[in-house]
């Protein structure tokens, strides 16, 4: 007996109605994975920013910690709220921008080495606010942070114009970057070198420390943080869409040029600001989106806003490790970073894990 061309076996029947058979599990485990993450990454972040303020140079008890914090009359009053908090409270503005700044230049540049520190945009900064202490006699971080702002704006112009401009390669823009913050670190030692009074201020602030907060660095500092952040995240979509490519971009709906220049202000106030309060951090724009993106994947939409919460994870634990490491003294959070930094970023190297973005 013949069957009819449109009889299908009962299994095929019951697969191709069955509405939970038709969504595929997969998707599903990965947009659970994102959610738990960034739970972890919360719960790691509101751990690690205890820890900054219980932990310190001087040993304090828990105890003494807490009082310090809740009563104006406590002898530890002092210790936590200006200088402890407000170290805290930088740590997490900091690593947020430097984490965003990273991740986006990484997915602008589709260059899995692009970093603020090794693109020599914090060199920029660096040698900005080196020049205007020297000449203008400015100290005073409200007004350094628009020197640093111009500083790297100037430099991120200047590297993607010796790169090539528009038709720029990850490897060119790596070499361009490489010399330009040769070139401007040797710049900043010179004046250091040549001043005595420079070389005093500037000392530990060109290694990059949390340690000079106070308790109105964080308030001056958060306007230009804010606004680059809320630039990067409208810039996230078109962002993902030009990683495809312009023309992938433009069918999309997406403007290339704007979408550049979004991401390259962005940058620009992230990377400025953080470096005008902190000094030139090392590793931890590199580090953080690759480390992230495990979880989210190379999606921006997911990808910036998880850096901001893991980059302050990285920063503010490096911190805690210089002061608990160079006690009775401290190690600058530069150095940590880059001594630690450097072996996790050679390990993701052998392991292949440095994914293009």
């Amino acid at each position: 007996m013949l069957s009819s061309p449109f009889h299908q076996p009962e299994s095929t029947l019951s697969v191709i109605a069955s509405p939970r058979s038709a969504a595929p599990p997969t998707p599903q485990r990965r947009r659970g994975a994102p959610a738990t993450g960034l739970a972890v990454g919360l719960l790691l972040l509101g751990t690690v920013a205890v820890l900054s303020i219980a932990v310190g140079a001087k040993p304090l008890p828990l105890a003494d910690v807490w009082h310090g914090l809740t009563d104006p009359a406590s002898p530890d009053y002092a210790v936590v709220h200006r200088m402890r908090l407000p170290r805290t409270l930088l740590g997490l503005v900091a690593g947020a921008a430097l984490g965003v700044a990273g991740a986006a230049m990484q997915t602008l540049t589709r260059n899995p080495l692009a970093d603020p520190g090794l693109l020599g945009i914090n060199a920029g900064a660096s040698a900005a606010v080196a020049t205007a202490t020297l000449a203008l006699g400015v100290t005073a971080l409200n007004q350094q942070v628009w020197y640093a702002l111009l500083g790297a704006a100037l430099v991120t112009v200047g590297v993607h114009a010796v790169a090539g401009g528009r038709h720029a390669t990850p490897t060119r823009l790596a070499l361009a970057g490489a010399a330009l913050n040769a070139a401007l670190y040797s710049y900043v030692s010179a004046i250091m070198l040549l001043d005595t009074t420079s070389l005093e201020r500037l000392r530990f602030w060109t290694v990059g420390s949390l340690a000079g907060a106070r308790t109105d660095t964080v308030p001056q500092l958060l306007p230009f943080v804010l606004a680059g952040l809320l630039l990067a995240l409208l810039a996230a979509r078109p962002l993902g869409a030009l990683a495809l490519g312009d023309d992938s971009a433009r069918a999309l709906g997406a403007r290339p040029g704007l979408v550049r220049a979004a991401v390259v202000a962005a940058v620009t106030l992230l990377c400025g600001a953080a470096t005008a309060a902190c000094g030139p951090l090392v590793f931890v724009g590199l580090l953080a989106p690759h480390l992230v993106r495990a979880l989210t994947g190379p999606d921006p939409r997911r990808l910036l806003p998880y850096c901001a919460v893991f980059a302050p994870v990285l920063l503010l634990t490096a911190d805690i490790a210089g002061r608990v490491l160079g006690r009775p003294g401290e190690l600058q959070v530069g150095l940590v970073t880059a001594v630690l930094g450097g072996p996790l970023f050679l390990h993701l190297v052998r392991r292949g894990q440095l994914a293009r973005p």
